[in-house]
């Protein structure tokens, strides 16, 4: 029973962890690299609120635990 109630302590910690998530200027780098490795050009990214994404634009990644978005719009 011990055991079990450890386990589930540092599961619960781990998920706290990683619920933090990335920071978006980190995430935004890593996506622009992955593009720019395609040949793309002419695009944008944009770091916004969750749920604030422009019409225009289309959400490829969440930061900061998922309370923002990077949005791709292309040129």
């Amino acid at each position: 029973m011990k055991k079990f109630l450890l386990a589930v302590g540092l599961l619960s910690i781990a998920g706290t962890a990683m619920a933090a998530g990335k920071p978006c200027e980190e995430l935004k780098s890593e996506i622009a690299a992955k593009i720019d490795a395609k040949g793309a050009s002419g695009y944008s990214l944009e770091v916004v609120d969750k749920g604030a994404t422009p019409s225009d634009h289309k959400v490829v990644g969440t930061c900061e635990g998922g309370t923002k978005e990077i949005a791709y719009k292309r040129g």
